[in-house]
């Protein structure tokens, strides 16, 4: 059972996004900025009518620019930014309303594909929504034209950004300033789908007309030498099959790879489209009604049938020599087809074992 399945999730407390923070954190330093003194704490209004109050962590004064900072805190999610300090640091500008650059640690776009043009900072349109909306309103109150430049930093960025997906998104150099509502619901796993989106966006707007979603790091190496794909061909789907196929319903590519564990996949094959262990579980009548159809004799069915593990039931099929493997792949490749509906997509399953080698597999 993972963390996620202990926990009673209507205790856990919710956090503030990245883009929450830059909002709160050039607030302070513009009203510093224009009047000398930092609002502390700092009241910002989120889309959904939240309106935190955030402490600084860091406020500077010098000459023609404010900054200040905010730790981050994600609440109880297990977010990598979490304790992160967002530094925003305001200066004049002489280019008309309000101008966005990368500090240390925040990422630049290198690849299309993204909502953000190539070589923008990566700090996303809502987070720049919002920063313009509090920066035209102060502005409008304290008698200043808005024209101002935002730096937006994190102190060690580029290093907490190893553990992202901006790499193969094409962001270079660090972190992402995310966030639509502004807050972080724990577990939500929506940040998740929405990278598997931004991933094959990138993969259609760079020309890609083979894509791979892997269920984990042992399958997703696999399948890129299995087919040699290059980094931002691959998706990691995780456990969202459903969240990536929708969206492929909508945004295809020629072809597309599933690649995973054989008890990920059984799961597909069984027709769930979540594949974590809190949400559908392997069910052994399947794959014992699986060895049947195959032909296998009844001991088989009735040994497969009480195996101790999805991965115990193919080593039983394997010493059988009962194509489990290939079975699993036709499945999950009919339940995939079926959310893919008509889109022109060629869609083949790719299964592997634990040490990523080849037990499975469907016709594309």
């Amino acid at each position: 059972m993972s963390r996620t399945d202990k926990i009673d999730r209507n205790k856990l407390k919710r956090g503030w996004t990245t883009g929450a923070c830059a909002l709160a954190a050039t607030k302070a330093a513009y009203t510093a900025f224009l009047t000398g003194d930092f609002p502390d704490p700092v009241s910002i209004t989120l889309p959904k009518g939240d309106a935190p109050a955030f402490p600084l962590a860091f406020e500077g004064k010098g000459d023609g620019y404010a900054k200040a900072g905010i730790v981050k805190d994600a609440g109880d999610d297990p977010d990598v930014t979490h304790g992160a300090l967002v530094v925003s640091t305001v200066r004049e500008s002489d280019s008309a309303g309000v101008t966005f650059r990368a500090g240390e640690g925040v990422g630049t776009v290198r690849l299309p594909g993204l909502p953000l043009g190539v070589g923008e900072p990566a700090i996303n349109p809502k987070p720049r929504e919002m920063i313009r909306a509090a920066i035209t309103e102060l502005a409008k109150n304290l008698g200043h034209s808005g024209d101002v430049e935002v730096e937006i930093a994190i102190p060690g960025g580029e290093e907490l950004a190893e553990k992202t997906w901006n790499g193969r998104l094409g962001i270079e150099g660090g972190l992402s300033i995310l966030g639509t509502t502004g807050v972080v619901q724990p577990f939500s796993c929506s940040a998740w789908i929405h990278s598997i989106h931004r991933g094959i966006d990138v993969a259609r707007a760079n020309g890609l007309t083979h894509i791979a979603g892997a269920t984990g790091k042992t399958s997703e190496a696999a399948v890129r030498v299995a087919f040699s794909l290059p980094t931002h061909a691959i998706i990691d789907m995780g456990d969202f099959a459903g969240g990536m196929l929708k969206y492929l319903r909508q945004h295809p590519v020629e072809r597309v790879t599933i690649a995973g564990g054989f008890a990920k996949l059984t799961k597909l094959g069984q027709g769930f489209l979540d594949l974590h262990s809190g949400r559908s579980q392997v069910d052994f009548d399947w794959l014992a009604s699986a060895v049947a159809n195959l032909g296998g004799e009844e001991n088989q069915i009735a040994e497969i049938g009480n195996a101790n593990s999805a991965n115990h039931a193919l080593e039983l099929a394997r010493q059988g020599g009962l194509p489990l493997g290939d079975y699993v792949a036709d499945r999950a490749a009919e339940t995939a087809r079926a959310v893919l509906e008509k889109a022109p997509v060629m869609l083949d399953v790719r299964v592997f074992d634990r040490k990523g080698n080849p037990t499975g597999k469907s016709d594309a």
